[in-house]
């Protein structure tokens, strides 16, 4: 039956896994894009359009692709009317993680076991929006009930984390911790930068006007956001290349990068090394978790660029060569001691056992140092998550998985959770099954839990 107790869980074992060990541990959602001044402010949304589809770039694309105008999806277009487009492109996604989520979603947070088609629309809407106007569906509240212990936002530098201060002194449910997401101090060649500079000066009161003075800067931003119980950074590093530089040539670099210059990729490349090099002797002189999420091709239809701007669902997926500067990258910080605890997300499926095997190369110490990241963006699908846990699971250790996180800008997404625990336990049922594991309940029970919980717990440390 569809979205039963048992969906997904196609063997006995896998079914006594996830009721027995992996449904009741609370959630660590160690890395997603929500905005601290939501969670601090408290309030309820609108309507089921805004906590379902503004900013989800994931079915916007879908509604695209089922031909929906661009009024019903970023344009002007009612609520009501892109909700409606919405319900009529869902019957259309099945075999889409998207229709079992949606689903997911109306039965566990709103309480509702309909199909969303277009019949329904209105029914759903009107019970959607009757539940969204309680006190029991703020932003906070939705956090709390969806028993989630730590939420670790994606915040920058320059930012002055004000709303972690007030929710650190007024929510005691759960912790909102800032994530460190320098990308903004690495884009030398964007427009921006040199504002960015100033705004980041201005945080520090401190000039940044030299390379130098731009690492002091940094280094004190992460003193700041570990203080205020950072404990993670994150870089989208959507193409990575390594090139050295010594600090002559990069001063030249920085001060063509601040006065607008064009440079060169090699000029880009040195900046961008050197300065993440530096940043990693940070994060490993605080004991931080480092996440670099690589191979992202950004804003692949320039028109909609244009017209709609970044993140609005026009990214695909990178396939470059990445072993060998990722390995450099390593390596430079393993040879003085100072490589931190890091986590390796690719969006290209095809870069998993590369990388399974060259995390192998720096394990030492901590369980599971280096991390295999979970299933990302157009991965964290049931077949995604198969592959990155096989992968994990025949190259390295599974038991020291850090598990699932949401990555997602919508209070709603919880449920994801729910769904990776469910695959997970699909996935080691079949391996007791082929008889590769024994039946013990506590040994496989251990392992489940610790991937869905107590890992995180214990390797971040916040």
């Amino acid at each position: 039956m569809f979205l039963n107790d048992d969906f997904l869980l196609s063997t006995d074992w896998a079914k006594k896994l996830y009721h027995n060990h992996a449904a009741a541990m609370p959630i660590i959602d160690y890395h997603c894009h929500l905005e601290p001044k939501e969670i601090y402010e408290n309030k309820n949304f609108e309507n089921i359009t805004a906590a379902w589809l503004y900013g989800d770039h994931y079915k916007w694309r879908l509604m695209r692709a089922c031909g929906v105008p661009e009024s019903h999806i970023t344009g002007d277009a009612s609520d009501y009317d892109k909700f409606a487009v919405w319900c009529e492109t869902v019957p259309k996604i099945i075999g889409n993680p998207l229709y079992t989520w949606t689903h997911l979603e109306l039965k566990r947070f709103f309480g509702i076991d309909l199909l969303v088609n277009k019949e329904n629309t209105e029914k759903i809407w009107q019970l959607a929006n009757e539940k969204l106007a309680a006190d029991s569906f703020k932003r906070r509240e939705i956090i709390s009930s969806s028993n989630v212990k730590v939420v670790c936002t994606t915040d920058d530098p320059a930012d002055d984390l004000s709303y972690h201060k007030l929710l650190a002194q007024e929510e005691s449910r759960f912790k909102v911790l800032p994530s460190f997401r320098p990308d903004k101090a690495l884009n030398i060649n964007q427009a921006d930068f040199s504002a960015w500079i100033s705004r980041l000066a201005d945080a520090c009161e401190q000039p940044v006007t030299t390379y130098e003075e731009l690492i002091a800067a940094l280094g004190s931003r992460v003193d700041y956001f570990h203080e205020l119980g950072g404990r993670l950074s994150d870089h989208a590093l959507d193409i990575l290349r390594y090139e050295k530089a010594d600090s002559d040539t990069l001063e030249v670099i920085f001060q063509k990068g601040l006065a607008g210059h064009a440079l060169t990729e090699k000029e880009v490349d040195a900046y961008r090394t050197e300065t993440l090099t530096r940043l990693i002797h940070f994060y490993h002189k605080y004991n931080w978790t480092m996440q670099l999420h690589i191979h992202a091709y950004r804003n692949c239809n320039g028109r909609m660029q244009a017209q709609l701007g970044p993140d609005t669902g026009y990214d695909g997926i990178n396939d470059l060569s990445l072993t060998i500067p990722l390995q450099k990258l390593l390596d430079r910080a393993e040879q003085t001691d100072q490589l931190p605890k890091t986590i390796l997300y690719s969006l290209n499926p095809n870069d998993y056992p590369a990388l399974v095997a060259l995390l192998g190369c720096f394990q030492k110490e901590v369980a599971g140092k280096l991390q295999l990241g979970s299933g990302w963006w157009f991965n964290d699908t049931r077949a995604g998550m198969r592959q990155q846990l096989t992968q994990l699971a025949d190259g390295s250790v599974l038991h020291n998985f850090v598990g699932m996180l949401t990555d997602s800008r919508s209070f709603l997404s919880y449920t994801r959770h729910e769904y990776f625990r469910r695959v997970l336990c699909e996935f080691v049922g079949e391996i007791v099954e082929r008889g590769e594991a024994p039946t013990d309940e506590q040994l496989l029970g251990n392992l489940v839990k610790a991937v869905s919980y107590t890992n995180a717990e214990n390797y971040f440390a916040f």
